[in-house]
């Protein structure tokens, strides 16, 4: 019976060390993956990589690397995005704009217009017959860097606590924006079906 009990245990032990062995090999070979897009400064594939790399064991040496790398390509990454969304955009309704269900946004009576500036967000509707612009709110421009759902750079938070994730089209006149949670009392929920989205064309 002792010698069944000192097998489980060797086993157990065995076991454990193999799957440690394990997650350590596909830590190192997800941070030194991000390390060559890094070289290849191709900063979104790598801030992503890194991000990973740094979730599997943030407690070893490359996991705390990997978090450093995080902190200072969110911070280049941001100040790019940043560069290319300032001004002002036009919603388009929630499918692409070459869709032709946007139709809905069309038979509106308001155009719904977005001006991102360095530091808030404000929101206007403008009348299609009179031309008249209307602010109808302003958000502080605040970055989610907590347990990010979509992306490590590109998700905000607005003042109700809803969290989206934005993203820009390769010739960076279209912007899509996508809520992927919620930020509550209790914590971060993820959004993980039928999301609420939009998008908008640069004017």
């Amino acid at each position: 019976m002792k010698n069944t009990f000192v097998l489980i245990v060797l086993l157990t032990t065995i076991q454990f060390f193999g799957q440690n062995d394990q997650k350590t090999a596909f830590q190192k070979n997800k941070y030194e993956l991000a390390i060559s897009y890094y070289k290849k400064a191709d900063f979104v594939k790598a801030i992503d990589l890194f991000s990973l790399a740094a979730k599997i064991k943030p407690e070893n040496e490359i996991g705390k690397d990997a978090v450093k790398k995080v902190d200072t390509l969110r911070e280049l990454l941001r100040k790019e995005i940043l560069k290319q969304v300032t001004g002002t955009w036009k919603r388009t309704g929630n499918q692409p704009v070459w869709s032709s269900t946007t139709a809905s946004v069309n038979q509106s009576a308001f155009d719904e217009l977005v001006e991102i500036k360095e530091n808030e967000i404000l929101f206007y509707e403008v009348d299609k017959k009179t031309k008249v612009k209307k602010l109808v709110k302003t958000e502080n421009l605040v970055y989610n860097d907590n347990n990010c759902n979509a992306s490590a750079f590109s998700e905000i938070i607005l003042s109700d606590g809803t969290i989206w994730n934005c993203s820009l089209n390769d010739k960076s006149n279209i912007l899509h924006v996508v809520n992927v949670a919620v930020k509550t009392e209790e914590g971060i929920q993820k959004i993980m079906s039928d999301n609420e989205e939009s998008y908008y064309v640069k004017l």
